[in-house]
């Protein structure tokens, strides 16, 4: 039988619209967007607003993971349930969701909080941020330590696909010797703050204060973290780990070597997007492990699941 792990997409695989169909399909996801309050027209702007406006990191978060919980949700009541969760970035506070450390209003608020106060920490800073093809990470990261400027690597996604950031003059020069060292390609994200760096310390000393007013559940799935790669494990601190997790790199490769090993051979991506799941494929491919891949972005993609799982 099949060990199921749900996997939940990070910020950047937004898009206007999404949900609506699922909206119109099943009351359950309904239910799910009409119950959320937030200080903006959080359907609206779903279904019917801006790529700009939903593109502004206060806004993509709570819209995000409102997706993530209602598509969550309709699979659960289709007794789908996942024995892990796996979520990249902001993606990982869907895991969490899953694993029942939040309830839905908690979820959503405090992602909704996550997003304006890394909106807010990043404003004045001057950085971009680009994904590094074709080099191994210990190739990468030596560049990035003997340019000078601010450069390191923030998001380990697969073999062959690391994400750098820092000031622009030196990920310009990092990107020039990493191409003079073998890389494929170098490829500039459409990203304006600094995710995932130490520049980011401002979000995650306000996610500190906030996390201690709130209540963290014992997750009940199993879950890589973004911060180690490796399991939860009973007494880590989620919430020192999570207020760090904004301002430290993602190691979401070896996140999935460590799904993988504990026997995870299906992988749900509830989206919008498909991202994981190419990161997914490419890690089982270098272990040659034999996984199922599954992606959600509409209702036909939700329906498709919930034929081939029942």
């Amino acid at each position: 039988m099949s060990k199921i792990c749900f996997l939940y997409a990070g910020q950047g695989s937004q898009k206007v619209g999404m949900g609506a169909d699922l909206y119109e399909a099943y009351p359950t996801f309904k239910k799910i967007i009409d119950s959320i309050e937030l200080d903006f027209d959080l359907k609206s702007l779903m279904f019917d607003g801006d790529d700009a406006t939903l593109a502004k990191t206060g806004y993509t978060q709570p819209c995000m993971s409102a997706f993530a919980a209602g598509v969550t949700e309709v699979l659960k009541e289709n007794k789908i349930q996942p024995a892990g969760a796996l979520g990249l970035s902001l993606g990982e506070y869907g895991a969490l969701y899953a694993a029942g450390v939040f309830d839905l209003q908690s979820y959503i608020s405090v992602t909704a909080f996550r997003g304006r106060a890394m909106e807010e920490a990043a404003k004045g800073k001057s950085t971009v941020m680009s994904a590094v093809l074709g080099l191994e990470a210990g190739k990468i990261e030596d560049i990035c330590k003997e340019t000078e400027g601010f450069v390191e690597v923030t998001n380990y996604n697969c073999a062959g696909q690391y994400v750098i950031c820092g000031e622009e003059a030196a990920v310009t020069k990092a990107e020039e010797k990493l191409k003079e060292a073998g890389a494929k390609r170098c490829i500039r994200l459409n990203v304006t703050a600094p995710f995932h760096t130490k520049l980011l310390k401002e979000a995650g000393d306000k996610l500190t204060a906030y996390f201690e007013k709130m209540d963290f559940n014992e997750p009940k799935l199993s879950l890589a973290l973004n911060l180690t790669g490796k399991l939860y494990k009973h007494g880590d601190n989620l919430k020192e780990i999570m207020a760090a997790q904004a301002q430290s790199a993602i190691h979401f490769e070896d996140c999935v070597k460590t799904m993988i090993a504990e026997g995870f051979d299906s992988f749900i991506e509830i989206g919008p997007g498909n991202v994981l799941s190419g990161f997914v494929k490419k890690t089982a491919a270098a272990l040659d492990a034999k996984v199922d891949i599954l992606t959600i972005q509409n209702k036909e993609d939700l329906e498709k699941v919930i034929n081939v799982i029942r």
